[in-house]
């Protein structure tokens, strides 16, 4: 469940897993979502990923205040809280938020946290500056396309009929293909509204298209909506079981690279912590090696200078005076 308000994006997560997606929501004029995580298989930990960035320009970056909750649900006064900003870009794609509370508290009975296996978390998100990019909620005018046929322009808003569907002259072929392949995917469709038809139709292509599209370009909004449009055709009475296994694989593609991707940056920020750690250490051995050698140094001159008084020491010393010397 899932509902956005404002600067606010409230998800619950009814079945928690290892690797958590939220849906897509939009806040300050971009899409982001949410991913709930185990790190470690010791911590639960959160992370605020921009979606859609492969349709980003290159250069662009976002300067976001981002506050996450997650909710104890028996006490909020006992929730737990993280705030912080960041810039994310072509290489920091996700705000990260890691070791939350760990599994074993989250796991306690009476922690207020995992309440019948569901665990609330709250986003809040101000977007303080952007470089490079409008909001994602202006979109591009459509370009009309034409078609040149034996000498004539068509444009492409002229259709056909192709096994009892009308169809532009551009989506023909393709029809043409899937009955094809799939002569059986409309006998149970008994619509005869043509508005109907047609929007069964276009639901059918915009989703192959959508699985057409390389895993970098599709999002989980995507996907989301491809689950809607499936289950539209099957309510219709397309048979589509062919596509919805087809559309369980791209799902699950996409989620493989969404925990890569996720798991990569994690081990980034790691790796950015052990380098900082390993240059502060670098610098400290660098400053003892410096101390060491001025150490040596003022060892060799003392000992140098002990050497001398010894030797004044045993200059100095004249054998005991007898009878006669004294007398």
């Amino acid at each position: 469940m899932e509902n956005e308000a404002g600067n606010k994006f409230t998800w619950v997560i009814k079945t928690f897993l290892e690797y958590n997606f939220s849906g897509v929501f939009m806040i300050g004029g971009y899409k982001w979502y949410l991913v709930a995580f185990s790190s470690t298989h010791k911590y639960l930990s959160l992370g605020l990923r921009v979606n859609r960035y492969s349709t980003l320009p290159r250069g662009w970056r976002i300067h976001a205040k981002c506050r996450l909750t997650l909710v104890n649900q028996l006490s909020e006064k006992h929730s737990l809280v993280q705030e912080k900003q960041h810039w994310f870009d072509e290489e920091r794609l996700m705000g990260d938020y890691p070791e939350m509370i760990t599994l074993s508290k989250l796991h306690e009975k009476d922690s207020g946290f995992l309440v019948n296996n569901k665990l609330k978390i709250v986003a809040e998100i101000h977007v303080l500056e952007v470089v490079g990019i409008k909001s994602q909620e202006v979109t591009q005018p459509l370009k009309r396309i034409k078609l040149q046929v034996h000498g004539e322009t068509l444009s492409l808003k002229e259709t056909i009929d192709v096994h009892g569907f009308q169809v532009l002259l551009s989506q023909a072929e393709s029809v043409k293909l899937i009955f094809q392949k799939h002569p059986n995917i409309a006998s149970d469709f008994r619509a005869k509204n043509h508005h109907q038809r047609t929007s069964c139709m276009n639901a059918l292509l915009n989703l192959i298209e959508t699985l057409c599209q390389s895993l970098q370009d599709l999002s989980i909004d995507d996907l989301g909506q491809g689950d809607n449009a499936l289950t539209y055709l099957k309510i219709s009475g397309f048979k589509v079981d062919w596509l919805e296994r087809k559309l369980e694989e791209v799902k699950e593609k996409k989620m493989e690279q969404e925990i890569g991707e996720t798991r990569m940056q994690e081990l980034k920020e790691k790796l950015k912590g052990f380098k900082q750690k390993y240059s502060g250490i670098e610098a400290l051995l660098e400053k003892k090696k410096e101390e060491l050698k001025d150490l040596k140094h003022k060892w060799s001159d003392t000992e140098a200078l002990l050497e001398k008084e010894k030797a004044k020491v045993l200059a100095a010393r004249v054998p005991p005076l007898t009878l006669d010397d004294v007398v």
